[in-house]
């Protein structure tokens, strides 16, 4: 670690559940953050700020301005522009040290998997069912924690599956594919400009503790936000000994309500 970095970086080696050590560990990290929409906005802005020393950005779409009122690593200027582009553009200039890659498009099948597996960890901001069970299936393959996040109208959730361990939950256990999930988006049913930074902070929070590997993470713990009481519950998760992602079992289908927020 040089001077420079020593002095950017000063506020975290302060602090000795992180250290030199720690920060390092972050520096040598690779994070893939699927979503740039907002809950990727706040994660990636946290992630780049504290020195993650890789960070991949997949993204297909483009800003539109309704995104504007919470997705902060945007501006007006990047209206039109691909998502990941502009993000990369904001996040260069808060730290120029870490390596911003970009991938501008739906990244599925092997395209995925070889994202994932290329990863230390990764950080789920998108806003479909479909798409966070693909991004289970392999985190769960390589064994790679995923740090999920969703927001709609005021409610939030974080949870951690650090899939480096088979004893774990995975995403499946709590959402299961073939269950009877209600999917609602913000286009349709609105969502409240602050959440999505909450959550958003909160996911780069868990990521950055798993990396510097320090504190005690989220994982086999559904953290939900009502934002209009800012009452917070916390809900234990198990692993499902059914599960067919993670143990190879037939899942049973059950009842839970779920929001989503990544676009």
């Amino acid at each position: 670690m040089n001077d420079n970095q020593l002095l950017r970086y000063s506020r975290h080696i302060l602090l000795p559940e992180i250290g030199i050590d720690g920060q390092s560990k972050l520096l040598a990290s690779h994070v893939l953050l699927i979503g740039a929409g907002g809950l990727g906005a706040p994660a990636s802005l946290y992630l780049a700020a504290s020195g993650v020393g890789k960070l991949t950005i997949c993204d297909p779409d483009d800003v539109d301005l309704t995104n504007l009122q919470r997705q902060i690593v945007h501006a007006t200027e990047s209206v039109g522009r691909k998502k990941v582009e502009s993000a990369r553009e904001t996040l260069t200039r808060i730290n120029p040290e870490t390596e911003i890659n970009i991938v501008p498009e739906y990244a599925s099948g092997s395209r995925l998997e070889s994202l994932v597996q290329a990863a230390d960890l990764v950080i789920d901001g998108t806003d479909n069912f479909a798409t966070r069970h693909a991004i289970n299936r392999a985190c769960v393959r390589f064994s790679r924690p995923l740090v999920s996040g969703a927001a709609i109208r005021f409610d939030g959730q974080v949870s951690v599956f650090d899939l480096r361990d088979r004893e774990n939950a995975c995403y499946h256990c709590l959402f299961p594919e073939d269950g009877d999930l209600e999917e609602m988006r913000c286009a349709v049913m609105g969502v409240f400009a602050p959440l999505v930074g909450i959550v958003g902070s909160t996911q780069a929070a868990e990521a950055l503790k798993l990396l510097a590997g320090t504190g005690d993470s989220l994982n086999g713990r559904l953290l939900m936000l009502d934002a209009l009481s800012m009452q917070w519950r916390s809900v234990r998760l198990k692993k499902d000994p059914a599960c067919r992602v993670c143990a190879g079992g037939d899942t049973a289908q059950r009842t839970i309500a779920a929001s989503c927020e990544g676009g």
